[in-house]
């Protein structure tokens, strides 16, 4: 693919100037944040999608399916039934008058609530914008070689992770979600017509060179039992009801009728391209075998070893706008929740952009810290999941639960989630954190009395 890697410089290019192209747009915070609350159907199904196939799916459960067979299938069904119920919910979520997660549960619960869920907010979403960084260096690294640099502290490291932090921390600063949410679009898109395509080639060009599967890569369970398997779904789960993303897309939605028509969309566009990505990555592991350096990289490897160039270079702008869509949606969601949340006040756009360069440089201080995916995605959607979503769905449905228990619950849970994966148990800290978020939710409610209505 030797014209790779400059079609996928004019890509960066192409979305640069149409950064810029929104930024004359933007005059207010709510432009910046949600978009004038004026997206159609189209573009919300776009970005909703680009936003939830991140680096965890095409990255993550890669590695998961490349390692354990079949049984990769069953990791995005805990997305696709998130999506369902955000299918009933989100014209609620539409007729709210909030910018953030965070201010959802502000409204209901007070500010303690609105705080602490813009920490876990924050902490969970620089993670996952950190590992945006490191899959766009995988990348950058296949198509136009190793780039090292010396750091102040010595030793010597990869400089892809800083360039792609650059690029999305400028290109998110230009026009906050008016510019992320049209290429998003575009990025949607682009994801269903190289990893559909890649996956339709791989199979029709099954020959000798694909070795069986070994048995154990064909157990539907991956040789894992029940608790395993709510610590592989549940957090997925969690983080989809309960997404800052996904919430902001909504509120950016020109009605109520409008976000649920996008939630629609999007749950079928996300079962064709997850499922998509299983599939080619279980192709991939019969036709490379069982030795890839990282397995985490099966599909980049797909694009550039199995299918003709001129897919191969789809798929690989594929993953470039996966990686950009999920960075520059997470970046641009703490950010807003940062700059309106822990201040207390609504900043102006040019106050959030600050925050978007200050929060994406944190993040690539954290990409330098772990090569891993599959694991890294788990913990930050398990840190938002238990600490977030269950305040979300009683912010939603039942206002009225006492605030102190509320916000006791999410400290329960956020504090054991943390207590949890420091003690290094094997274990995934998703049920004993959400099993405390609950029950001191439910103690609460018993000790102190519930809100009045009005108050």
């Amino acid at each position: 693919m030797t014209l790779a890697p400059y079609v996928i410089v004019a890509m960066l290019v192409a979305m640069a100037l149409v950064g810029a192209w929104h930024a004359r747009r933007v005059q207010s915070a709510e432009d910046f944040a949600l978009a004038g609350r004026g997206l159609g159907v189209f573009i919300l199904v776009g970005t909703l999608m680009a936003t939830w196939v991140g680096t965890g799916s095409i990255l993550g459960n890669a590695e998961f399916t490349f390692e354990n067979g079949v049984a990769g299938f069953f990791l995005p069904l805990s997305g696709l039934a998130g999506m369902l119920v955000l299918v009933r919910i989100a014209p609620r979520i539409r007729a709210l008058r909030a910018a953030t997660v965070p201010e959802i549960l502000g409204m209901a619960f007070g500010k303690r609530a609105r705080q602490l869920g813009a920490v876990a907010l924050i902490g969970a979403y620089l993670i996952i914008v950190s590992y945006q960084y490191r899959a766009g260096s995988a990348v950058a690294s296949r198509l136009f070689g190793e780039l090292n640099f010396t750091p102040p502290w010595g030793g010597e490291v990869s400089a892809w992770p800083l360039l792609a932090a650059l690029f999305v921390v400028l290109y998110t600063a230009l026009a906050g979600l008016r510019s992320v949410a049209s290429t998003d679009t575009i990025a949607g898109i682009v994801i269903v017509v190289g990893v559909v395509a890649s996956l339709v080639l791989v199979v029709r060009g099954w020959d000798a060179a694909a070795q069986p599967l070994p048995p154990e890569l064909l157990r539907p369970s991956g040789g894992f039992g029940f608790f395993a398997w709510v610590g592989f779904t549940l957090p997925g789960l969690l983080l989809m009801l309960g997404d800052a993303n996904l919430m902001q897309r909504f509120l950016a939605a020109k009605t109520p009728a409008t976000a649920r028509r996008a939630a629609w969309g999007a749950f079928f566009a996300l079962a064709v391209v997850e499922s998509a990505v299983i599939a080619l990555a279980l192709v991939g592991r019969a036709r490379l075998g069982p030795d890839l350096d990282n397995p985490a990289h099966v599909i980049i490897a797909v694009a550039f070893e199995l299918v003709p160039p001129a897919v191969g270079l789809s798929l690989v702008a594929a993953i470039v706008a996966v990686v950009l869509s999920t960075a520059d949606s997470f970046l641009l969601a703490a950010s807003t929740s940062i700059a309106g949340d822990l201040t207390g006040r609504r900043l102006s756009a040019f106050g959030q952009r600050l925050w978007v360069v200050a929060l994406g440089l944190v993040a690539l201080g954290l990409a330098y810290t772990s090569d891993s995916f599959f694991d890294v995605a788990l913990f930050a959607y398990t840190i938002y999941g238990v600490a977030i979503t269950p305040a979300v769905g009683l912010a939603l449905f039942a206002p009225r639960t006492s605030s102190s228990a509320v916000v006791a619950g999410m400290f329960a849970g956020l504090a054991t989630a943390l207590v949890w994966k420091s003690t290094g148990l094997a274990f995934d800290p998703v049920l004993p954190a959400l099993g405390a978020n609950l029950i001191v939710v439910g103690l609460g409610c018993v000790l102190a009395p519930r809100k009045e209505l009005g108050a």
